[in-house]
């Protein structure tokens, strides 16, 4: 009889290599022509990237190949990779996978950067420190919010539209704080407003609006001028709290919706942007969207309190 060593041996010779009897076309997706990253396989059979299959049911609920619905498939929200699959490329063509991962994780780099090339929302004003609830259905922002996720950045820039121009030359980076997926493949993202911005050149990527950006910082003053500054924003609080009290129907219906006002921060200086308290009050103002966005341009806290005291000022000053 054989030894456990001739055994193997014989085995070896019986079966076929695996590099030999598949070729690298044979792992291919049949969507973007590369080697399998993340094979998935649907329920009627077919295999692509998980990537490329998510891109496609952005579009319509079908298999791309034989269009038999994935409805269900798409409602349960989860894609389990074909582990076989992986296997049998990891054993065949170690080398070949390991610069698609590779290729993958250059993919994923160039996403996260947060400056070049970031995605843009066009859409609505948001704030630094403010919440900024969003449906997602259109094909292109799925597409954006997933790669946000995915590249581990979770931001977007987000930019109200602008006559003459695709987007405003100011925004605000959001953050993705979570994401409650659809059945369908619609989702209500929770985000939050975080740095200014100022777009410095626009460019797209598959279908939305990219942009290079530089951030916006508040110039910082002291001695006397901080004194100044501290004496105004005290005062443009306390009509804030007396605007929040006393305001009329509308109002109070506003503070509903987005809570009390904010408290006073101790360092009016602390944040690039400014104290919180001064965006809350900007988001929920009765302002023109082209107002707010001069507001978050302005990187002055004494121009942007001043304003705001004069906005207060005549909302109190308004019969109930």
């Amino acid at each position: 009889p054989l030894d456990n060593k001739e055994e193997t041996a014989a085995a070896k010779l019986t079966q076929p290599c695996l590099g030999e009897a598949l070729s690298i076309s044979d792992l291919e997706c049949s969507l973007c022509i590369r080697m399998f990253f993340e094979p998935v396989t649907t329920p009627c059979g077919h295999t692509f990237c998980k990537e490329c299959l998510e891109r496609c049911l952005d579009h319509r609920p079908n298999c791309p190949l034989c269009k038999q619905s994935l409805r269900e498939y798409l409602k349960a929200g989860r894609y389990s990779p074909t582990v076989l699959l992986q296997d049998i490329m990891l054993a065949a063509f170690p080398t070949q996978l390991a610069e698609r991962r590779e290729l993958h994780r250059a993919e994923m780099a160039e996403l996260s950067n947060l400056t070049k090339n970031i995605p843009i929302f066009v859409c609505t004003m948001s704030f630094p420190g403010i919440p900024c609830p969003l449906h997602v259905f259109e094909p292109r922002y799925r597409l954006m919010i997933r790669r946000c996720q995915e590249s581990g950045s979770r931001r977007f820039g987000m930019c109200i539209y602008e006559n003459g121009k695709s987007f405003a030359d100011y925004g605000c980076m959001l953050e993705i704080r979570q994401v409650e997926l659809l059945a369908d493949g619609r989702s209500l993202v929770d985000t939050i407003g975080r740095q200014r911005f100022r777009v410095l050149s626009r460019g797209h990527r598959d279908g939305y609006h990219t942009a290079d950006i530089e951030y916006l910082e508040d110039k910082k003053v002291s001695g006397e001028e901080l004194q100044e500054l501290q004496c105004l924003h005290e005062s443009t609080y306390r009509l804030a709290q007396r605007f929040c009290e006393h305001g009329d129907l509308t109002s109070r219906h506003i503070l509903m919706q987005h809570g009390p006002l904010p408290e006073k921060e101790e360092d009016i200086q602390a944040s690039a942007d400014g104290p919180t308290w001064c965006w809350w009050l900007i988001s929920i103002l009765p302002l023109d969207p082209s107002y707010q966005l001069s507001l978050l341009s302005c990187t002055s806290l004494r121009a942007r309190l001043s304003q705001l005291q004069h906005i207060l000022t005549a909302l109190l000053q308004q019969p109930p």
